[in-house]
């Protein structure tokens, strides 16, 4: 039976692991710089958190969840993005009654969506988000963006490009959405199908079609910041003036919608410029939700987050031609020859781990010549050799494999000198 991983899926094998360990390190550290707290929450929720949430007229709602009713015939959904169940949870958990405010928070697991399989995209995929609940204040806009921002720049990424945009208030939407009626109403059957479902429930979705982006209509259509009232376009200017503090270079894409229903104000995306990244340039993207708290029962708490693909983070750093740091070399490999001696490197291999020293040594009962060469393989930065007369002397042959220097250490003083010759190790390769 030939059963393979299911389509828009992927094995990360160990050789790979080690990447996506330093960017999760990395991820940590900076939310823990910035006072964002993890939240864990479930891989599926009730269809209607979703529905609500997302929006019914997106392609996520209408296209890509992946759906199922359950033994007791309640709708739920593999989640397909991680700010609603937050909101979700803040609003289950009264977190608006918290002293500090605002709630700062940050996830890092798997999404789904039904889509096609193109680079760095997958139908199961990692997503990392934060999400800053209860505070209207600019400057945690700009707080958010820095954030993301630091995450890929500590990665080693250069060419990245800021874009954002404003998406207003409801009174500023209003407006435009009816302009964006009167425009493409005359011709909406040039138009695909989801365009023209679009036109009267939320026409700014038609911006963000990936059918018709080079319709002449999407050239022309009626800016969003046209639209904005005095109070929108304060906040806007605000945004921008704490990038600038910060010196993030950004530009104002006034046909940036991003494609979830609960967005308003600052909406965002970082996109990578390195060449042969792709088509679809986008790694991260984000923005403001008030609302969103209401919606989902909650009292009024605005909100604002961004999420970050860790595949097309790789990816991009593939694109750069950068480089990860091997941080997966052994400390020690333990070589016995004999029943007795094996015995003993059972032993030494426990001791050495239990001092925070990575050991390892062979199950196949190899010969000597055969594990060195795994020693080399693995990486390894000395050997501990024992055979019957290093037992007689209660001893073994501690070996450097970078110089070929090798000494007998008694077992009594064996792991302080295994530690003192790690550091002398570590000190050289500076």
């Amino acid at each position: 039976m030939d059963i393979k991983v299911p389509r828009g899926t992927q094995d990360i094998l160990p050789t790979e692991t080690g990447k996506w360990q330093i960017v999760e390190d990395l991820i940590r550290e900076t939310c823990r710089m910035y006072q964002y707290k993890e939240i864990r929450t479930p891989i599926f929720e009730h269809t209607e958190l979703f529905t609500r949430s997302v929006g019914d007229t997106t392609d996520i709602v209408q296209k890509e969840m992946y759906t199922f009713q359950d033994r007791g015939d309640r709708s739920l959904t593999l989640r397909p993005e991680g700010t609603a169940s937050v909101v979700r949870s803040y609003v289950e958990h009264k977190m608006f009654g918290y002293p500090d405010q605002p709630v700062k928070l940050y996830y890092m697991g798997p999404m789904f969506r039904y889509e096609r399989q193109q680079a760095g995209r997958y139908r199961q995929f990692v997503q990392f988000g934060i999400e800053a609940i209860g505070s209207a204040d600019p400057a945690i806009d700009a707080e958010v963006i820095s954030l993301a921002m630091s995450v890929y720049q500590k990665a080693g990424l250069k060419q990245i490009k800021l874009v954002i945009n404003s998406l207003g208030d409801t009174e500023s939407r209003v407006s435009h959405k009816e302009a964006l009626v009167n425009h493409f109403a005359p011709h909406i059957d040039e138009f695909c199908s989801d365009c023209q479902n679009r036109l009267q429930k939320n026409p700014l979705r038609i911006l963000d079609c990936k059918v018709d982006r080079e319709h002449s209509l999407m050239k022309t259509a009626p800016s969003l910041t046209d639209y904005l009232n005095e109070e929108s376009a304060a906040y806007f200017a605000k945004v921008k003036e704490y990038l600038s503090v910060l010196n993030i270079p950004f530009e104002v894409d006034p046909n940036l919608v991003r494609g979830l229903d609960y967005y308003n104000h600052t909406a965002f995306e970082i996109m990578s410029v390195a060449e042969g990244f792709g088509a679809i340039t986008t790694l991260a993207g984000g923005g403001r939700y008030n609302g969103l708290v209401e919606v989902l029962g909650g009292p009024s708490s605005p909100g604002i987050g961004f999420a970050m693909s860790i595949e097309r983070l790789l990816l991009a750093v593939e694109a750069e031609k950068n480089t990860w740091a091997d941080n997966s070399s052994l400390d020690v490999y333990v070589i016995g020859m004999g029943e007795a001696a094996k015995k003993k490197v059972v032993e030494l291999v426990y001791e050495l781990r239990q001092n925070n020293i990575t050991a390892d040594q062979d199950f196949l009962d190899r010969k000597i010549k055969t594990q060195m060469k795994s020693a080399d393989r693995l990486k390894a930065k000395f050997v501990l050799v024992i055979g019957d007369d290093e037992l007689e002397k209660q001893s073994a042959m501690l070996k450097d494999l970078s110089t070929g220097n090798q000494q007998l250490v008694p077992f009594s003083t064996l792991t302080e000198q295994v530690k003192n010759s790690i550091s002398t190790w570590v000190e050289a390769e500076k």
